[in-house]
């Protein structure tokens, strides 16, 4: 079963990296108050990025590389211009 990775921007402007394996049902969780701590009363949530991973291990591991992305090199990813 594919995993995802994705990034949701805050409506303060910061980023939020996370995995999940069905990305919209999780975003749900993060607007009702029930996701991550973080993105509690950080809304309007929305999903600017999103890349499948082929299980959970996976998705794991990429998570740990992009949170280690500065923001800068994350916003490139948003871009396209980073893989």
């Amino acid at each position: 079963m594919p995993y995802y990775l994705y990034i949701l921007r805050c409506g303060d402007g910061t980023l939020y990296t996370g995995i999940a394996a069905d990305v919209d049902k999780r975003l749900a969780l993060h607007q009702s108050g029930k996701g991550a701590k973080y993105t509690r009363g950080r809304g309007p949530l929305t999903v600017v990025y999103r890349e499948e991973c082929a299980d959970k291990s996976a998705a794991l591991r990429r998570e740990l590389e992009v949170k280690a992305l500065p923001r800068e090199k994350k916003l490139a990813l948003l871009e396209g211009r980073l893989t």
